[in-house]
């Protein structure tokens, strides 16, 4: 299996875009703030909106509902923006996604009831598919080739930031609709980004090509498989167990505790370890290259999400270091990955497929998300379900042992 290099004229003309690149790091910033921003506040925002006559199961399941909404706009603008980036430019592609996530981040704060609410975290999720997606194609064609998976980990490193920042809004905030008014940020990064942004000169170069490559094409075909199973399987782990972790960290203390000051905390640590992961990641494709950096890290997320989940019935401070190791684990997937996927394609096809890999396993993520709540009923708690959410790292970690395999043939 072969990698496309983007053209050295490109390389040669475009040196070191440090004001595209940081625009691009502030809009997916702001992309883990929306991801995650949510899942924090679930355990009082679900009760208010349902008007605290709930019971516990049916908190459950609107929860489950909110994460999913979130995951299936998140698909939903993974595969619409990529044909847009692909025939439209990725410029507009990001301004168009950027807007989307600060708008919706904006109205959540005004929604009346739980089903509206599902509707605005579709649309963010929307938006937050859109950045992540585009901004990684574009800093992968605009960056020179050498210094090009340190770059995108150093994105990818964004995300944890914006999950950072999350946990201090948490903190600091006890009303979650205050918080949320944090969503003006990314609609003005949406006209930064429409007004400085240049163009991929790659992607000017690829819209000029006679021939377009179909996303299923003999050339594209295998890459396009191995690619979605690998990102769907991580995506399935990490998304189940970052959604539910407030939540089991909740369960974990005595009942009556708010826990806002241990939930935030644990969102901020699993930014910093991710931050840490994701710029660590760069350094170790260099290095080792993609196939081991991979098989490391997805060896890595299975024995840190077992040690954290299998061997704590209450809360105490062990956790906050095993929570710090998962998410370091996390953070370099998020980063080789993103390095990894955009150059198995050409420039005419890149954002289509990139995108088709790293969202078509948030249709399995986010019907499954639904079924944390029947899971921790029949495993006898959510520490168990999430082990089972785990093991979608395993799946991850053969399929790229096979590829390489296959690749060596």
């Amino acid at each position: 299996m072969e990698t496309i290099q983007l053209p050295v004229d490109q390389e040669q003309r475009v040196k070191l875009p440090w004001g595209s690149f940081a625009l691009c790091v502030v809009a997916y910033l702001f992309g883990g703030t929306a991801s995650t921003l949510m899942a924090t506040y679930l355990p009082v925002a679900v009760p208010q909106l349902l008007g605290g006559k709930a019971s516990p199961a049916e908190l459950d399941q609107v929860s489950a509902w909110v994460s999913a909404a979130f995951l299936y706009g998140w698909m939903i603008g993974g595969f619409v923006f990529g044909p847009l980036a692909d025939r439209f430019g990725r410029v507009r592609a990001l301004v168009l996604a950027t807007g989307l996530c600060g708008g919706g981040m904006l109205a959540t704060a005004f929604a009346p009831n739980e089903y509206v609410l599902f509707l605005l975290r579709a649309l963010t999720g929307a938006g937050v598919g859109g950045i992540l997606l585009v901004s990684t194609v574009y800093i992968s064609e605009v960056w020179p080739v050498r210094s090009r998976p340190v770059a995108l980990g150093v994105l990818a490193t964004a995300f944890p930031v914006g999950i950072v920042a999350t946990g201090g809004l948490a903190s600091g905030f006890s009303d979650w609709q205050i918080a949320f008014g944090i969503g003006v940020v990314p609609v003005l990064v949406a006209i930064l980004i429409g007004l400085f942004l240049p163009e991929s000169g790659s992607w000017q170069q690829g819209k000029r090509q006679t021939h377009q490559p179909s996303l299923f094409s003999a050339e594209n075909k295998a890459n396009v498989i191995s690619g979605a199973i690998i990102f769907g399987s991580v995506l399935i782990g990490l998304w189940g167990i970052f959604s539910w972790i407030p939540t089991w960290v909740q369960s974990l203390l005595p009942v009556g505790q708010t826990g806002q000051i241990e939930r935030g905390i644990t969102m901020m640590l699993l930014g910093m370890g991710g931050i840490l992961g994701g710029i660590a990641s760069g350094f170790l494709v260099a290095q080792l290259g993609a196939r081991q950096t991979l098989l490391f890290t997805f060896a890595g997320c299975i024995l840190a999400c077992g040690l954290l989940f299998l061997t704590n019935q209450s809360f105490s401070p062990v956790i906050y270091g095993e929570l710090a190791l998962v998410s370091l684990f996390f953070g370099i997937s998020q980063g080789s990955l993103s390095s990894y996927v955009p150059t198995l394609f050409s420039a005419s096809i890149r954002a289509t497929a990139t995108g088709f890999c790293f969202n078509i396993g948030r249709l399995f993520t986010a019907t499954l998300v639904l079924f944390v709540g029947s899971l921790t009923t029949a495993l006898g708690g959510i520490g168990n379900a999430l082990v089972l959410f785990s093991t979608a790292f395993l799946i991850a970690f053969v399929a790229v042992y096979l590829k390489s395999e296959r690749a060596n043939e």
